[in-house]
């Protein structure tokens, strides 16, 4: 069945997302190509994209509609309305560990026209080696239709696939002494 006029399941995987996050602990992130129709404060964009915190600790009167995505929140001390179009999320993902998905950038008649000109974002930092390191677009032939990939950061494992083990010069670190085994001791 194809529903010509379905609905763009964007909004609800965004509500999904956010509420994985909430349900786990984690602070949800949403990532923002920022252009004339986007509410947010003006002076924390950089080229062009903003990474907000929609959790619940940095968020009031949050709503995560189909359209558009409203709350407010406190920058610098003052409090701001925000107000993101739902084409305009590029991102959602736990700031603690990386997971999350990324949504191609949908180009509207009412926006800049460079407002997609920046190639890559960098989600929040965590030790893990796993998590997405960047989005970055793949080239195409035309400019509206641009395509996002998450692209990982891992190590080169390109011997670990032949079987064979790349010795380096540098040792093991030493391991620390074995300690006597704690024990308590009650007093009465």
């Amino acid at each position: 069945m194809n529903a010509p006029n379905a609905t763009s399941t964007r909004p609800y995987l965004i509500r999904a997302l956010y509420e994985w996050c909430t349900d786990n602990g984690f602070t949800p992130y949403v990532a923002v190509s920022v252009d004339n129709t986007v509410q947010v404060p003006r002076e924390y964009v950089k080229n062009n994209e903003i990474v907000l915190n929609i959790g619940f600790d940095a968020t009031s009167s949050l709503t995560l509609g189909n359209e558009f995505i409203e709350f407010k929140a406190r920058f610098g001390g003052s409090a701001r309305e925000i107000l993101v179009p739902i084409s305009h999320v590029i991102a959602i993902y736990a700031r603690e560990n990386g997971q999350g998905m990324a949504f191609p950038f949908e180009t509207s008649p009412e926006g800049l026209a460079g407002a997609n000109d920046s190639q890559t974002i960098a989600p929040a930092a965590s030790g893990r080696d796993t998590k997405p390191a960047a989005i970055e677009e793949a080239p195409s032939e035309t400019p509206d239709s641009k395509i996002m990939q998450l692209v990982e950061n891992v190590p080169d494992s390109s011997a670990a696939g032949s079987g064979k083990q790349k010795k380096t010069d540098v040792p093991d670190p030493p391991k620390p002494p074995s300690r006597p085994r704690p024990s308590l001791k009650r007093v009465k």
